[in-house]
């Protein structure tokens, strides 16, 4: 199941979202973006970053309405970074908002973290550990299983606050019943369909589709009247989207002194500290992994209009404060539900192509010497050899490098514009000045470029028409013009281009084509003029052997009468 998808005919080709994201999870091929969701650790970046809004997130708001028209009873967990995510006067307007939304039971996930804290404190207890990785963020658990497979020993193999409360509200109100998550994470909805967890979070709603869902209801927040949750958490699980809220919740007794706390919020900071454990540089840690920046209040999927970080910050601390400490056993009995996970190796095996394979490769993207790799970032990937070893696994494609297309392109434009048999000008818009004319303009008018550049194009032409163009917006293509005092026939295309807000003048030579036209009409008409003189002096001749045929048979005529006549008369006479 593909959870985030790119929208082809949105996405314009920045790489933004390869720049922001860390595992280098998306794919470009055929100008498409995809991700590959066996490298990707659900962080979200993609989808924050976007410009353009072409990266698109698997919704459930639709099947959620569904089954709320349906017999079967939904029950929403809520996350507890809620108090500051959304904008009420009281954060128990919430809870009104989803009973109108028609959710007929309502719990805080906070309830799960609970659960999660004490599970994690007897299993400290329980046995002598190095070190201590938490994992209730299953973007960090994504990170580790996929890039640190080493550190998976390190990992406290309980499952997160969402699947905990999800276990408890199953194992308390049935299988049957329909449990939607609600947060400000993307990982959750990658999590509620790994194959350990299913059929515990049947849905999972975010923050941003919750805030416009009740939106598009009509429902305004800050004028409900607040209802209480249909079960209550404490103090110590609502702090878990707080900075060091996990770790602290079960290593804050004496006997845990043994264990340094490190809470490390944020993509890089978290790879940097799993490299130090990689490498074996620390001891005796409890580590408190966070893949967003300052904790769970840092979600990619906090509404816009819940302000800043700060402001998040100060209201989910206020809520937090209005809660009951947790003296006693929690109140619900889970003695039988399994908690437990067994995180797994996920790494990816790349093939390593050889040094040959990857300066091929460079060679290809106009890399032909170390200084030509400039490292710019600007394909999404740090260094060029970097985005070699993309392109040598297919997730990335040559055409990705812009100083490369850049320099492509450059080149191209440069071959036809110092190539081209046309004359061509770029004139400012404004004045018409000469920015910049080719070889074949210098040719043309004889003339050297260092002589125009920076004066007005009507010292050659007039521009009249280049003026029409400007003002009208609509360029001038094939107009024939005669230029006299350079013996000239030209054919004359302005454009006017918008975007550099620059003239284009190109000229083509059709003087010899002119001429020979013109040698061509008088040769046809010499043809006709001669082969009319042919034709008056046949039609001459004819009509002077016709009256010679005239006379000679008149006279041939009355030469065989006269013998005719003789040649009767003989017979005439014998008779």
């Amino acid at each position: 199941m593909n959870i985030i998808q790119f929208s082809k005919e949105e996405c314009n080709h920045c790489y933004r979202c390869l720049r922001a994201c860390s595992s280098k999870a998306i794919k470009i091929m055929d100008k498409h973006a995809e991700v590959v969701n066996d490298r990707c650790i659900a962080c979200g970046e993609c989808e924050v970053v976007c410009p353009k809004g072409a990266v698109k997130v698997l919704s459930n708001v639709k099947e959620i309405k569904e089954v709320i028209k349906s017999d079967k009873k939904v029950i929403a967990s809520i996350a507890p970074s809620f108090s500051g995510a959304f904008e009420m006067k009281d954060p128990m307007q919430i809870v009104t908002a989803l009973r109108k939304l028609g959710f007929d039971h309502i719990e805080e996930t906070a309830i799960g973290a609970e659960i999660v804290s004490n599970l994690y404190k007897d299993y400290v207890d329980n046995g002598d550990i190095k070190n201590l990785v938490t994992t209730s963020c299953p973007s960090a658990n994504y990170l580790i299983e996929k890039y640190y497979p080493s550190l998976i020993k390190y990992m406290l193999p309980i499952v997160s606050p969402m699947m905990a409360h999800g276990k408890l509200i199953k194992h308390n109100y049935g299988m049957d019943c329909h449990v939607v998550f609600i947060g400000p994470c993307i990982a959750k909805k990658f999590e509620a369909n790994d194959f350990q967890n299913e059929g515990i979070i049947n849905s999972v709603l975010n923050f941003e589709e919750l805030q416009t869902w009740i939106e598009d209801e009509g429902i305004d927040l800050k004028k409900l009247k607040p209802t209480r949750f249909d079960k209550e958490s404490f103090k110590i699980g609502n702090k878990f989207p707080i900075k060091r809220g996990v770790a602290t919740s079960f290593l804050d007794s004496n006997n845990h002194d043994n264990y340094e706390v490190i809470q490390v919020d944020g993509i890089e900071e978290c790879k940097e500290i799993l490299e130090c454990l990689k490498k074996d540089n620390l001891e005796g840690v409890c580590v408190e992994l966070n893949v967003c920046k300052g904790s769970c209040i840092g979600g990619p999927f906090m509404p816009k209009e819940s302000g800043n970080f700060h402001l998040r910050k100060k209201k989910i601390k206020e809520y937090v404060k209005t809660k009951k400490e947790c003296i006693n056993d929690i109140d619900y009995d889970y003695s039988n539900i399994d908690f437990n996970i067994k995180f797994l190796d996920k790494s990816i095996k790349k093939d390593i192509p050889s040094e040959k394979e990857i300066e091929e490769i460079l060679r290809k993207m106009g890399k032909y010497e170390s200084k030509d790799e400039l490292n710019c970032y600007a394909c999404g990937y740090k260094t060029c050899r970097e985005k070699a070893q993309a392109v040598y696994e297919g997730m990335a494609e040559l055409e990705m490098c812009l100083p490369y297309m850049r320099s492509k392109a450059e080149s191209l434009r440069n071959l036809i514009f110092e190539q081209s048999p046309n004359a061509i000008f770029l004139l400012e818009c404004d004045n018409f000045i000469i920015k910049e004319l080719n070889p074949a303009c210098e040719k043309l008018f004889n003339i050297n470029a260092d002589d125009l550049v920076g004066k007005p194009v009507s010292i050659l032409l007039k521009d009249e028409c280049i003026k029409k163009v400007k003002e009208t917006g609509e360029d001038l293509i094939g107009k024939k013009s005669s230029f006299p005092k350079y013996g000239l026939v030209l054919y004359r295309n302005v454009l006017y281009i918008e975007k550099q807000n620059v003239i284009m003048v190109i000229l083509t030579d059709v003087t010899d084509e002119e001429k020979n036209k013109e040698e061509l009409a008088k040769v046809k008409e010499n043809t006709i003029n001669a082969a009319q003189d042919v034709i008056d002096k046949q039609m001459r001749v004819a009509q002077e052997i016709a009256s010679l045929l005239g006379e000679t048979t008149a006279e041939t005529k009355a030469t065989l009468t006269k013998l005719k006549n003789i040649a009767i008369g003989e017979k005439g006479d014998k008779e």
